[in-house]
């Protein structure tokens, strides 16, 4: 069988990839759709091809005509994106650490270099798979030179394979006369003019009279039709001049031996660390069982210790199974040092012990630490939960060390306060928040996103050691305690540059006084939990199914035939084409049936707004009806999740189930909150932030007429309404105030004219209009959000009240509609993210002063801005005022903070 080479055109791959995929950036701000796409690629050419040798080519400079005479068609070449540019050398420095043959020869352009090794790789016996993006290179498809064309829509790689056969039915002209058909008929994808007036058919009908260019002006009086004929004769040097620029050079003068570009371990430590740096997890999967993380250990954490300077051995990195062993870990961990220093001081020169790694499953497994020894080395170890030392025991000695008052630094402080006996003055730091803080975009905040980040090192991620095995299936296996200790080496090392990192955007106040104390508050939440009438969530199912069932027989009947209502495909072809309704909007899978165009059509049909009911009660039945009853624990409660460091703006999320997200608009929706009850002898106490965007907008913008209004206790959309509509107050009606209200809410979210003229069904040019009456009214208003622009543009970030940043990659970005959306990004982040901050603080004081006061009452759920309190009978009052207190002085703005709370036996009914 046949030696078998890869050719890849390493520019036409990179730009096909960054117009393919959408914008794509790193932790560090690094755009990376390009580099993520062409590596894709690769690896699917490389999987399908099982090729022996690779070779990837690029452009020295921009490809640009290789005619002088044409030089002025340069020009007409847009430039590079900066976005793209910038991908470039990343793409090669992967190749490098892949050990993949690059070539790139000044005054060849990678299409040349390309066809010079094909050509010679296939005269010399070995089969040949082409891969550009570039249709140039069909010339030279032959049985032996297979030309591949990917094409990237909407995240998925398709690849077009052409030998000679395929290019023949494909474009009706041989491989050869590829360059004939350019000549004719031009490609402005690649700036060869053609002959004006001269398209794919009628180039190919000439063609396969004449055969070639030259052949048919060389019998040009035969040439039809006659306008063709016509072009050509006033167009022959363009001609001529559009083949020799389609035309591929096949004997390039190149230094290239072909055992350079033989495939070996491509999937090296090196390729690997660079797959880390770029943050591609999905990419790391293909390392797995090629690269090994366990051999070399030693010198894996000796060149670590180096790299730190601390005096790291591997030996040191143990499972500490007997108890004398034990015993001395504890005993140096506890020794007491009056010279410890608390991170506030600044120099990270302090002797911790790290509780990072203790994981609890269903029951507690061990514990790694991190700690400097007597001598000041430093050494982490894995404590395991043996028969010897049991899970009681190794709790009883941990509340020993914290009565030392050590500082502890961990990945995920919540999942361990279900052991440690933590309290909020105790002075430990989740390293994961932090990060966080830092930079709110990324997808996950584990040790080795901190390892990369802040040490500089690459370390096997938990999916790297684990695969998808559960951590209990692990246990007793060499990288169980190899990712604890990893985990611990990492938090000791990590703190003093992360806390620098906080201290430099100034954000530690929002790390210590909020994002520390509410864990605590986030954990009591979880742990108590929220009552669910399981009967009544049943019949509530049972409500929703038979109203399902009511609506699909009217939808079949309005439509006049039986069809799956949750195929978009049926439905449109229903909708369009046998109702003929308007506004049809052809994709590649058939009619767009989504939302806002079925809200478009809910005039024109009754049966449309019968499938949005059908849509909205079917997601209702799945999510909630059915889905809430799985996490309904033993207790009858259900025991969510709140995370801290998922959205980009600072808000809290809730997941497992999601309760922030139940729909509300309609009262079948909100009739789910019936099933979420108080524990017996309890009320439910809500109490809920009004206004509260638009009262931050008042304070951080300034405005005086905005801050008058609502230090009046005036109804502010009212007023809006009355300035924006010169009517005078008393004669505002439902209509205007309402109007008055969407664009309220709708200036604290950037909205523009379009977006508001879409939610309240009237002209783009009344929107506009709407708008800037609002800003002469609030001329303060339009001024803030002006420059929380220009902020955002200076400085890629723009910051809450509170100093909590959100950058905006989407500014800088060459597309329009991201750097529109970048705008609105800018003015909504601060006024979203210190509601986010305000929201925190009063969860957390409320929290405190419940437990303060020795209360029974507890602190159940936060949504949005409202929160709940399972209320005893006898303490009604004494909650109220703390919810009172607590959430109005929460934070000190220029407009009042106004709260509303109300009773019920029931979330529906106190809400």
């Amino acid at each position: 069988m046949n030696k078998k080479i890869v050719l890849i055109d390493g520019n036409s791959i990179l730009n096909r990839a960054f117009y393919g995929l959408p914008d794509l950036t790193n932790s560090k701000g690094i755009h990376t759709n390009a580099v993520y796409g062409f590596l894709n690629i690769m690896f699917k050419i490389l999987e399908e091809e099982q090729a022996d040798y690779l070779t990837v080519a690029f452009d020295v400079k921009h490809p640009t005509f290789r005619h002088e005479r044409y030089e002025a068609y340069k020009g007409t070449r847009k430039p590079m994106p900066a976005e793209l540019a910038e991908q470039l050398p990343i793409i090669k420095e992967v190749l490098k650490a892949m050990h993949i043959a690059v070539v790139e020869r000044p005054g060849y352009e990678a299409d040349d270099i390309l066809g010079t090794i094909a050509v010679n790789s296939a005269a010399a016996g070995y089969q040949v798979s082409l891969v550009s993006g570039d249709r140039d290179l069909l010339q030279l498809a032959t049985e032996q030179i297979k030309i591949r064309i990917p094409k990237t829509k909407q995240g998925k790689t398709e690849i077009e394979n052409y030998n000679t056969n395929d290019v023949v039915d494909k474009y009706g002209v041989t491989p050869r006369q590829i360059i004939d058909l350019k000549g004719l008929m031009g490609d402005a994808s690649d700036n060869i003019p053609g002959v004006p007036g001269i398209g794919e058919k009628t180039a190919v009908k000439i063609l396969s009279v004449f055969d070639t260019v030259e052949n048919a002006y060389a019998h040009i009086d035969e040439v039809m039709p006659n306008r063709a004929r016509e072009s050509m004769i006033a167009n022959r040097e363009l001609a001529e001049l559009s083949k020799e620029l389609a035309t591929i050079k096949t004997d390039c003068e190149l230094d290239y031996n072909m055992e350079d570009a033989r495939l070996g371990d491509i999937f090296n430590e090196n390729a690997y660390k660079q797959m880390k740096d770029l943050e591609f997890k999905s990419l790391l999967s293909k390392f797995e069982g090629q690269v090994s993380h366990n051999e070399g250990t030693e010198e894996q954490f000796t060149r670590i210790a180096d790299k730190n300077q601390a005096d790291l051995l591997w030996k040191e990195l143990r499972c500490l199974a007997g108890s004398p062993d034990f015993e001395m870990g504890l005993r140096i961990v506890q020794k007491s040092k009056e010279e410890r220093k608390h991170p506030e001081d600044g120099d990270g020169q302090y002797s911790l012990p790290l509780f990072g790694g203790l994981k609890r499953d269903d029951s507690v497994m061990g514990l790694a630490l991190a700690y400097q020894n007597t001598e000041a080395k430093m050494v982490i170890a894995y404590l395991e939960v043996t028969a010897d030392i049991t899970g009681a025991y190794l709790h009883d000695n941990i509340c020993t060390v914290l009565e030392k008052k050590p500082v502890l630094l961990t990945m995920d402080l919540k999942a361990q306060l279900n052991f440690l006996p933590l309290q909020e003055t105790d002075r430990a730091y989740d390293l994961g928040v932090a990060a966080y803080l830092i930079n709110p975009l990324k997808d996950s905040y584990l040790y080795d996103d901190i390892a990369r980040d802040y040490l500089g090192m690459t370390v096997p991620s938990y999916h790297d050691l684990f695969g998808k095995k559960r951590l209990s299936e692990a246990r007793g296996e060499e990288q169980f305690y190899q990712c604890f200790c990893y985990e611990a080496y990492i938090a000791y090392q990590a703190w003093s540059s992360i806390r620098e990192q906080l201290k430099e955007l100034n954000m530690l106040d929002l790390y210590y006084e909020i994002e520390m104390p509410l864990i605590y508050t986030l954990f009591d939440m979880e742990i108590r939990g929220v009552k669910v009438n399981k009967e009544a969530l049943a019949l509530y199912g049972e409500r929703l199914s038979y109203r399902i069932e009511e609506l699909e027989n009217q939808i079949y009947d309005d439509a006049g035939e039986k069809f799956n209502i949750n195929s978009p495909k049926q439905l449109g072809i229903i909708l369009f084409e046998k109702l003929k309704l308007p506004f049809a909007k052809k994709t590649k899978t058939g009619y767009s049936t989504a939302a806002d165009i079925l809200e478009k059509l809910s005039e024109e049909h009754p049966v449309v707004n019968k499938i949005l009911e059908y849509r909205q009660l079917t997601k209702l039945k799945s999510t909630y009806a059915d889905g809430l009853a799985v996490y309904i624990e033993e207790d009858g409660r259900i025991h969510g999740t709140f995370n801290q460091t998922i959205t980009a703006t600072g808000r809290i999320s809730s997941t497992e189930p999601n309760l922030q997200n139940i729909p509300i608009r309609m009262e079948l929706g909100r009739e789910i909150r019936k099933v979420f009850i108080p524990r017996e002898g309890c009320v439910f106490l809500d109490a809920d932030y009004s206004q509260i965007e638009l009262r931050i907008l008042a304070h951080m913008s300034a405005d005086e007429r905005l801050i008058a209004a609502y230090r009046e206790a005036q109804d502010i959309h009212r007023i809006t309404a009355s300035e924006v509509f010169h009517t005078p107050l008393s004669q505002v009606t439902g209509e205007q105030r309402s109007n008055a209200k969407a664009v309220n809410f709708g200036i604290v979210y950037g909205i523009s004219s379009f977006g508001l003229g879409q939610g309240l069904n009237i002209t783009r040019k009344e929107a506009q209009s709407y708008i800037e009456k609002y800003f002469d009214t609030y001329p303060r208003v339009k001024e803030f959000l002006d420059e929380l622009v220009e902020t955002g543009k200076k400085t890629g970030a723009v910051t809450s009240m509170f100093h909590r940043i959100r950058p905006i990659p989407e500014l800088s970005s060459a597309n329009f509609m991201q750097r529109s959306f970048g705008e609105r990004i800018a003015m909504n982040s601060p006024i979203q993210g210190t509601a986010a901050d305000i929201i925190k603080i009063a969860m957390i004081r409320v929290n405190r002063k419940l437990k303060e006061e020795n209360l029974r009452s507890v602190l159940i759920l936060q949504i949005h801005d409202e929160l709940l309190v399972e209320t005893y009978h006898d303490e009604i009052e004494a909650v109220r005022k703390i919810l009172e207190e607590e959430m109005h002085h929460a934070a000190k703005l220029s407009v009042p903070l106004e709260i509303e709370v109300k009773q019920g036996n029931s979330w529906y009914e106190s809400k």
